[in-house]
């Protein structure tokens, strides 16, 4: 599809455009999770359709995980999110990612500083579920797995770095279809956002978490949910493009969520 001459300079029709193909992304990626569960278990996995909203009114995922098959990380949440801040906050974020994705990226840049400063002054608990089904666009290199990986082991090591860490990542998302950052890479960033312990690039090499990062996706897909970034406040899904690409557009609603 062709766009309108305009649109190469309008950040919000390029979020929305990049907000598509994640879509069909994730619609593809459904059916291969759905495949390859098949192929394991031997049986039908029937995934809760669609309302034909864009989003379901909250976001809850079950996640099904056999430990015998992989680590379950520290520091998550009965959802399998990364949670940072106080969990008795008045207000609840949700944030569901893939940090290969471009618009992902695109909301990250606009509004960490926001998520950053509720988080630090109390006024919210922000909720990361980081997933991967974007491997396709690394040239066989896994990057999207490889990176929720690394979300999972910093977030077990120590959640009070981890905002900082993820801007790290989304302000060095390597281009869709390239190579994606190489596991040594990740462990720079790692470092330079603080975690400097042997266990965690030791846990970022050996894809320590990589299971859990596929159970966590099938588990987000089983919602019905159809695009990243997906984000909820308060159970409630933040659906306005404008909202969620502007400079710090995520602030309004948290505190208007917050009276």
């Amino acid at each position: 599809m062709s766009s309108k001459p305009g649109d190469r300079k309008n950040p919000l029709a390029k979020a929305q455009r990049a907000d598509r193909n994640r879509k069909i992304a994730i619609q593809a990626g459904v059916a291969v999770v759905m495949v390859g569960l098949v192929a394991a278990i031997g049986i039908g996995l029937a995934m809760r359709k669609s309302d034909d909203k864009s989003t379901a009114a909250s976001f809850a995922p079950v996640v099904t995980h056999d430990q015998g098959a992989g680590a379950v990380p520290a520091n998550i949440t009965s959802t399998g999110a990364i949670r940072i801040g106080n969990p008795d906050a008045k207000v609840k974020v949700q944030v569901v990612a893939d940090l290969q994705c471009p618009a992902c990226q695109m909301f990250e840049q606009n509004n960490s500083s926001a998520l950053e400063a509720a988080v630090k002054n109390g006024s919210a608990v922000v909720e990361y579920n980081i997933i991967s089904f974007l491997d396709r666009a690394s040239n066989g290199n896994q990057y999207s797995t490889r990176a929720a990986n690394a979300a999972y082991a910093v977030a077990a090591a120590d959640p009070s770095k981890f905002q900082d860490w993820l801007a790290s990542m989304y302000s060095q998302q390597p281009k869709e279809n390239g190579n994606g950052m190489t596991d040594d890479q990740i462990i720079a960033v790692a470092t330079a956002a603080g975690y400097t312990e042997p266990s965690v690039a030791q846990d970022i090499t050996s894809q320590k978490y990589v299971a859990w990062v596929g159970d966590e996706t099938k588990g987000v897909f089983a919602t019905g949910l159809k695009s990243t970034p997906s984000v909820y406040v308060n159970g409630k899904a933040v659906t306005d493009g404008q909202t969620l690409m502007s400079p710090n557009g995520i602030q309004s609603v948290i505190e208007a969520a917050a009276k």
